[in-house]
This record gives structure tokens, sequence and C-alpha cells, in this order.
């Protein structure tokens, strides 16, 4: 058996252990804390010293980097011969052995569910580096080199948000900076800071004949980036609609792959 199909069964193995519980996320005095996954996104990265893209896209100085922003899927990473997309990556031994699995358990979801095989580092240039460094954050799309993905411990380990970032590095923005948000959601621009208005540009997207998705884990929450709290982000005709969940990868995130990377089997 080689080393894909070996790592392939492990991940099966590893489902009957740790998928069944969601990473919980614990405050300084052990208490649950209940907030949407942009509420913790945006509050592990408060501070951050990286020049951060709508809260966690990260923006890093190196020219083979930046050619990914503002262009339609244009760092994709390559199908194999078998239609699949093997994408390499590490964990960091500063995990410890829960944090690990439930990394391990959130990328799962990709093997059952799509083409997408993450399979473990070897010598190949390009590939994914998690790491507890500050905050929950990852580069657009697939760069050519080593490419870090941020899961700080003690709050950024949890299923939505490790697929969230994980979304990224596979190419994809933000559910409501697609181009066509307008039609569903509404920007209260006045509860934003001038600032913090670049984070809602709207981007040009190739929405691959998928619906707007509110439950997409790409999908940032009410109040993302608003003064004092305030909502920033009104589904539209139906105000009611909840947006912002934590869970894990929607039915329509998971199309939306398929399609991108043309996962003929899993359509």
């Amino acid at each position: 058996m080689d080393l894909k199909a070996t790592f392939s069964l492990s991940l099966l193995l590893l489902s009957g252990l740790c998928c069944a519980q969601q990473g919980i996320d614990h405050g300084p005095d052990n208490e649950i804390l209940e907030e949407d996954l942009t509420q913790t996104i945006l509050r592990m990265n408060n501070g951050s010293k990286d020049t951060l893209l709508e809260g966690d896209v990260w923006i890093p100085k190196t020219r083979n980097a930046m050619k990914c922003i503002n262009k339609v899927y244009s760092c994709l990473w390559p199908k194999s011969a078998n239609g699949m997309v093997y994408i390499p990556f590490l964990i960091s031994t500063k995990y410890d052995n829960t944090e690990r699995n439930e990394i391990l358990c959130a990328i799962k979801d990709f093997e059952h569910k799509t083409c997408i095989r993450f399979i473990p580092h070897a010598a190949q240039r390009a590939y994914i580096s998690i790491e507890p460094r500050y905050g929950c954050s990852s580069l657009l799309g697939r760069i050519g080199d080593k490419q870090v993905v941020s899961l700080q411990r003690f709050g950024c380990i949890k299923r939505g948000i490790i697929q969230h970032e994980l979304l990224h590095s596979l190419g994809f923005y933000h559910e409501q900076n697609r181009s066509d948000r307008d039609g569903y959601v509404r920007i209260n621009w006045d509860n934003l800071h001038t600032y913090l208005k670049l984070n809602f540009e709207k981007k040009i997207t190739n929405n691959l004949n998928t619906p707007y998705d509110y439950t997409s884990v790409m999908h940032y929450g009410r109040t993302a980036f608003g003064k004092n709290g305030k909502e920033t982000i009104t589904p539209i005709p139906d105000s009611s609609v909840a947006i912002g969940q934590r869970d894990e990868m929607s039915k329509i995130d998971i199309l939306r792959i398929n399609r991108l990377y043309s996962c003929r089997n899993h359509m």
C-alpha cells in the first residue's frame, strides 16, 4: 500500500475516534464562548501584525503570493492523472494530540466528499504548513511554495474555522464578497468605520453556477467589523435568515469544491 493510500485509510480510521465531537473553544476561565465563526476569527486575529484582508486572508509581501489576490480562482492546486487533487501538508508538533486529531477530522471531510486529498508532505515544494501562529488566517489559493495556515491554539481549533481557512487555501473568497451579493445581503455601510469598508468590497468571482449560500462556512456573521457590535450584514429580503454558522462546510461549499476542481465522481 502506497503512502497516499495509507494516509487515506488513517483518516477513515480516525473518524471513529474524534470526528463526532466539534472542537470546543474555552475562554480564559474555561467557560465555553458562544459566538459565531466571524466573531471568533476576528477576536483571535485582533492585534495581529500581519496584513489581513477581510479579517483573515493573509497578504504577504512576496510577489508570487500576491498574484492570487483579486483574480478569478487563478491559483488552483493541480489535478493528478487519476483525477485527484493531492495537497501536501504538515501539522506542527506544537499541537497536542487532541488538537491534531481535530485538525485531521476537519480534513477528513474533504477526503469523503471531494477529490481533494491532503497527503503528508515529503519533498514537494508547494505545500500547506498548519501552524499555531497568531490568530486564524490563510493565504488565498496555491502560491507554489510553502504556505502557512495559521490556527492558533485555544481558539482556532474548531472544525468550522479549520475548514474555513483551508477553503481559502483552495482559492475561495468569503461568501459576502461574491460578485452578486447585493441581491442577497445589504451591507450597512454606516455601521462601519471608513478604514474597514474595504473588507466588504465585492470581488470578481466565478460563482460556479451555485446559489448564494447563507449557510456557507465562508459567510461572515451579522456584526462583522461593526462599530460597537452593530449589524453590518443584513440578509434580504428576509432579514431573519441565519448567517455566520460555525460548524462545518455546507452542502454548497462542497458542491463548489467539486465544480471548481472538476471532481467528476463527487458531483
